[in-house]
Formats: C-alpha cells, sequence, structure tokens
C-alpha cells in the first residue's frame, strides 16, 4: 500500500474511532431515538430539534449522534447556549428537501446559533443546490439561497471531517463567531456554480482553516468585514475564485480586516489567486496586515491581484475606494498564470495601497512561453526583495 493511502486510511479510522467515541463522561443521544429515519424521504427535523435540546441542556458534556443512514432535514437552528459542551457527531448523510424554496426563503439551512464548546465531527452534507442554480441562470424569481452550516454568535467550536456537497450559496458561513477551528473538510460544487463560497467569514477572530479541500463556483474562501486574527493553511483550492479578502467598501461604517495569513497551499485552474477586493466608493474600512507565502499556482488567472475598482456585474459606483489597504505581503509564490497578467495592483487614487511587499516570486504565463508576464501597478506603494518575476512594478 502506498505511503498517501496508508495515511489516508490512518486518518479515516481516527475519524471513526472519533464519532464511536463521546467525551469523557458524555452523555449520548442519538437522533433515531427520538424519531428520525434514516430512509431519505422521511422529514426528520422535529426530530434532530427533540435531541438537541436533550444534548444541550444536559449537565454533563453531550453528544448528538447521527447513525448511518440518510436524513433528511429542512431548515433548522440548533440554540444555545448549552449547559456544557455538544458533539454533533455525523456518521450519516443529512440531505436538503428537493424543492429548494424549502430552505432557500432562511437564507440558511444548518444554523448554529449562540452555541459555545460546540464540535461538529465526519458525515456529509448534500443541499441539492443545482434546481437552485438553474433558477439563477435563467434570471428567474428565485429565493435568497440558503447557506449550508451558519455559524452565528459561536465561540469555541470545532469542525473536523466533514463533506459538503452542492450549497445553494456558502456552504460554512462564519459570524460574529469567535476561536473557530475548521479541519480535514471537502467542499464540492461545480465550476458554474454562482455564489456557492467554500467558507465566508465576517465580524469573527481567532478562525483557522487547515487540512481542507474546496472545489466550488466562487471564493473558496472569503474574508469580509470584520475578519481578524485568520489563519489559512494546507488548502486545495480549485476550481473556483481563489482565497479573497474582501469585497469591503459596501458601506461606509463597516469593520476591518486584519492580521491575515493564507499559507502553504495550492491553487488549481481558479479564475484568481489570492485576491483584495473592494467596491470604489467611500469607505472607513480596511485591511492591513496580510500575509500570503509559500503558495503554488497552476494555470491559474491572477494569481496576485489588488483590485480597488471591483465591479462584477458593470454596475459599478465609479467612484474612489476609501478601503485603506496597508502592509500585505507576497513571499514565495511560484507557479504558472492563465493570463499574462499575473500581478495586479490596482489601488485608489485617493487612497494608494502601502507597505506592499514582494519577495521569491516566480510566475510564468502557461499559453505562450516566449511570452513573459506582466506586473501592473496603479497607485501602489511597496518594496521587492529576492527574485521577483515578473519584474516588480512597485
Amino acid at each position: 500500500m502506498s505511503k498517501f493511502k496508508t495515511i489516508s486510511w490512518m486518518h479515516f479510522l481516527a475519524l471513526i474511532i472519533e464519532l464511536m467515541s463521546s467525551p469523557p463522561g458524555a452523555l449520548a443521544y442519538n437522533v433515531v431515538g427520538f424519531g428520525a429515519k434514516g430512509d431519505g424521504r422521511t422529514d426528520s427535523t422535529l426530530a434532530f430539534l427533540r435531541a438537541w435540546m436533550a444534548a444541550c441542556s444536559s449537565v454533563r458534556p453531550s453528544t448528538l449522534s447521527v447513525p448511518r443512514g440518510t436524513f433528511l432535514i429542512r431548515s433548522v437552528t440548533f440554540t444555545g447556549p448549552c449547559r456544557n459542551s455538544i458533539q454533533f457527531a455525523i456518521l450519516g448523510k443529512l440531505v436538503a428537501p428537493d424543492n429548494y424554496y424549502a430552505i432557500g426563503n432562511l437564507g440558511y439551512w444548518i444554523q448554529f446559533h449562540k452555541v459555545s464548546r460546540l464540535s461538529i465531527i465526519g458525515g456529509t452534507i448534500d443541499a441539492k443546490g443545482a434546481l437552485y442554480w438553474s433558477c439563477r441562470r435563467h434570471g428567474q424569481s428565485c429565493p435568497q439561497g440558503a447557506r449550508s452550516i451558519s455559524l452565528q454568535w459561536c465561540n469555541n467550536v470545532l469542525v473536523r471531517g466533514l463533506t459538503s456537497y452542492n450549497s445553494q450559496i456558502m456552504n460554512i458561513a462564519i459570524n460574529h463567531s469567535n476561536n473557530v477551528k475548521i479541519q480535514n473538510l471537502k467542499i464540492i460544487a461545480p465550476s458554474g456554480s454562482p455564489n456557492t463560497d467554500g467558507f465566508h467569514i465576517e465580524y469573527s477572530m481567532g478562525v483557522t482553516i487547515k487540512d481542507s479541500i474546496i472545489k466550488t463556483g466562487d471564493d473558496c474562501i472569503s474574508l469580509g468585514q470584520g475578519s481578524m486574527n485568520v489563519w489559512i493553511e494546507k488548502i486545495g483550492c480549485g476550481p473556483g475564485h481563489g482565497i479573497s479578502v474582501g469585497s469591503l467598501g459596501n458601506s461606509f461604517n463597516e469593520g476591518g480586516v486584519q492580521n491575515v495569513t493564507v499559507t502553504n497551499s495550492v491553487f488549481t485552474k481558479t479564475q484568481n489567486g489570492v485576491r483584495l477586493k473592494s467596491w470604489a466608493r467611500p469607505s472607513g474600512g480596511y485591511a492591513r496586515n496580510i500575509v500570503f507565502r509559500n503558495l503554488v499556482m497552476r494555470n491559474v488567472g491572477n494569481p496576485i491581484i489588488i483590485d480597488q475598482k471591483y465591479c462584477p456585474n458593470n454596475i459599478c459606483p465609479r467612484q474612489n475606494s476609501g478601503v485603506r489597504i496597508s502592509q500585505v505581503t507576497f513571499k514565495n509564490i511560484k507557479g504558472t498564470s492563465s493570463t499574462q497578467a499575473a500581478m495586479t495592483f490596482r489601488c485608489s487614487s485617493s487612497n494608494p495601497c502601502s507597505g506592499i511587499r514582494l519577495q521569491d516570486i516566480k510566475l510564468t504565463y502557461i499559453n505562450h512561453l516566449r511570452r513573459p508576464t506582466l506586473a501592473y501597478c496603479e497607485n501602489a506603494i511597496g518594496s521587492s526583495n529576492g527574485k521577483v518575476f515578473p519584474r516588480s512594478c512597485l
């Protein structure tokens, strides 16, 4: 057996052991005991809620367990605070109803609200987003769409070993939450699926995302306003739109983004690599102390880009971005670009980017090896060190 297969089997075995064992002294609550049926057809939403209420009210650590089988649930909110730590252990599969309106009208499918000391371990969820995406593509009157998992006002959360398929919009949204650790996830949706970000973070602090594969139709990871102290490591991103800070500047009074590191990751055939984006309108927002390092680009459009004239739908504010971008480092980023513009720094004329640092960059143009990649600068101030290709425009 190859080393890769051996490691994968060991990880799988460890996950099964973790799923089958509750924390020491924990009480276990199996959703089947509360009336859930794993036949893929019976609505088990109320059974899940009853099991959650029992587990959440336990004075001892508890486990809500989902055994093997396919469990159909509608939009559901698991509400805290709980009396002790709680593990949501999934061996089976959770599926949404076939009718996308059943979850699309509320904006969420599975939501955790004001829960602390929460672990979500293992399992598969499938939001069945294909018909919803078709509605969006054909310009019909569609619901707002549902995020597959939402963490709202949660603290001390671990999500490990989960697979998320076909979210209507964002797969996992983290809002107003602190100390969230995401590990060993798989997120899968077609490249043409709209707004299916792998992760979206806003107004949250201390978020770690690592050792995960993200294949989707929008940003693999997007960091919105108020994201602070975020660590992203060992991500396989693609297809998708890359890893983005923003879009920022949606409103004047919005939180800034700071202390973000993206490291040791691979981007494959993504629309962008690492990106900061803001609307061209007045704003009191900022993005600072951002580090992108040790990254591999494989046939990536716009591997490195700052765009303060972000305008995806050609309805553009046509003003100057007030978002202040500073102290952004790009270090040891190598690979191939599917466009000639391997590095683009399109910054605000009223708030130029400052403290942009380039070090050890090598990005070549994949389609025409004899044509060099280019770097483009507009209102950007910074420095370069080591070997930088294409030649720095800072």
